[in-house]
C-alpha cells in the first residue's frame, strides 16, 4: 500500500516517515509550501523545512515531492481569515488549513500520485472512521482536526497518534534524525515570529475607538478592535489610575455598531463569564446516536479541559450550547468542539455569547 506523507521538517512527520516504513507501507514523501508572501528568512521558516525534510527522506531512502499550495492556501484560508478580523471576531487558521489544505488539497494531489492513504504527524487516532484522541494526551490535536471531511479521515494514518512526544523524540534521536532536537513550531505560521499587529496592519485599515469599563466610562482609545480578543488582558494601554482597584483590565465585549472596546478589571469578573453560546451547524464526524438535544462535552479553545454541556436542535441554522458551568472569555470567531469521552464528535464556530 502506498502512503504519501505530509512532511514539515519538524521531528513527528519525520518520525512518522521512520514508522510507516516499520510497517511495511511504500513510503513517500510531500513538503507542501502553503505562503509565499513576505517570505524571507526574517519571517518564514520554509526554506529550512524542505532542507530538514529532505535531509530525513534522503536519510531513510524514500522519495520527497514539493507541492505549492500558497494560491489554494490564500483563497480558502487567509481570505475567510482576513474577513473575520475585519468583522472583529477572531479566527483559527490551523483548522481552516487542515480541512482546506492538509486533508483536501494535499489528499487530492496524492491521490494524483497514486497514494492509497496519506499521513501526517498529527497526534489523533481513526478507527473505523471514528477520530479519537492520541495517546499523548497533552499533545493530542483532534480540537484542530475536527472540521476534516471525515471520508479524507478514512483515508489517514497518524502513525504517531499511538506514541509519548517524548517517546518520539528518544526514536528520533536513536535513529540520528536532523529533526531530533528542532523546537514545536508554535503561532500561526504565516505570522512566524513577527509583531501579530504589525503583521495584520499590512492586510487590513485601522480603525481607532473608544474603551469604555462596563458602566459607560472613557477609559482610553483602542487601535482597532481586530487588534483584540475577549479575555485579553496585554497590550490594552490602560493606567491604574483609572480606578481604585488594584487589579488588571481585561477585554469583555466587543460593540462593533459603535466601534468601542469594553474592558473590566479582575481575571474573576462576571462580565467574563457566560453560561453558554450559539453556534453555526455543527460539523460531525459521524453520524449521531441519538437526535439532539445531546448531552456531551465540549471545550471553546485547544488548552481546555472538556466541560459538560447540552446541544439543542437548530433553530433558524443556530445550536445553542449550555454549559453545567459558566464558561470565560467564550470568543465569537473560534470553536467549540464536541466530545464523547476518547472520541471527537466535530464541532462549529462560535457565533455569540449567552451570558
Amino acid at each position: 500500500m502506498k502512503v504519501i506523507l505530509g512532511m514539515s521538517g519538524g521531528v513527528d512527520s519525520s518520525v512518522a516517515a521512520w514508522l510507516l516504513k516499520e510497517q511495511g507501507y511504500d513510503v513517500e514523501g510531500l513538503f507542501m509550501k502553503n505562503w509565499e508572501q513576505d517570505d524571507t528568512n526574517d519571517y518564514c521558516a520554509a526554506a529550512q523545512d524542505l532542507a530538514d525534510a529532505q535531509a530525513v527522506c534522503d536519510q531513510l531512502h524514500i522519495k520527497l515531492h514539493a507541492v505549492n499550495f500558497a494560491q489554494a492556501y490564500w483563497d480558502r484560508v487567509f481570505a475567510l481569515f482576513l474577513a473575520e478580523y475585519k468583522a472583529g471576531r477572531t479566527p483559527n487558521p490551523d483548522i481552516l488549513c487542515n480541512k482546506e489544505i492538509k486533508f483536501k488539497a494535499f489528499l487530492e494531489h496524492a491521490e494524483s500520485l497514486g497514494a492509497d492513504y496519506i499521513a501526517t504527524g498529527h497526534y489523533a487516532k481513526v478507527d473505523q472512521g471514528r477520530l479519537l484522541k492520541s495517546k499523548d494526551r497533552d499533545k493530542d490535536q483532534t480540537y484542530f482536526l475536527h472540521a476534516v471531511n471525515p471520508e479524507a479521515l478514512k483515508k489517514t494514518l497518524f502513525p504517531v497518534g499511538e506514541y509519548l512526544k517524548q517517546e518520539i523524540r528518544e526514536i528520533a534521536k536513536e535513529l540520528n534524525l536532523v529533526t531530533h532536537h528542532k523546537k514545536d513550531s508554535t503561532g500561526i505560521c504565516f505570522i512566524g515570529e513577527r509583531r501579530f499587529k504589525t503583521f495584520l496592519q499590512e492586510y487590513l485599515l485601522t480603525k481607532p475607538g473608544d474603551i469604555i469599563d462596563t458602566q459607560g466610562k472613557h477609559l482610553g482609545t483602542h487601535h482597532g478592535l481586530m487588534f483584540h480578543t475577549i479575555g485579553q488582558r496585554q497590550g490594552l494601554g490602560i493606567g491604574g489610575g483609572h480606578s481604585s482597584l488594584n487589579e488588571p483590565w481585561y477585554v469583555v465585549d466587543k460593540d462593533m455598531t459603535n466601534n468601542t472596546l469594553i474592558v473590566a478589571q479582575g481575571a474573576d469578573h462576571p462580565m467574563l463569564f457566560a453560561q453558554g453560546l450559539t453556534c453555526g451547524e455543527i460539523h460531525w464526524l459521524t453520524p449521531l446516536k441519538s437526535e439532539l438535544p445531546l448531552t456531551c462535552y465540549a471545550k471553546i479553545r485547544y488548552r481546555q479541559t472538556e466541560q459538560a454541556c447540552i446541544i439543542s436542535p437548530p433553530d433558524k441554522g443556530q445550536h445553542h450550547v449550555i454549559f453545567s458551568v459558566p464558561q470565560r472569555a467564550i470568543t465569537p470567531g473560534q470553536y467549540i468542539v464536541f466530545y464523547d469521552k476518547n472520541q471527537c464528535l466535530g464541532g462549529a464556530v462560535i457565533e455569540q455569547i449567552i451570558r
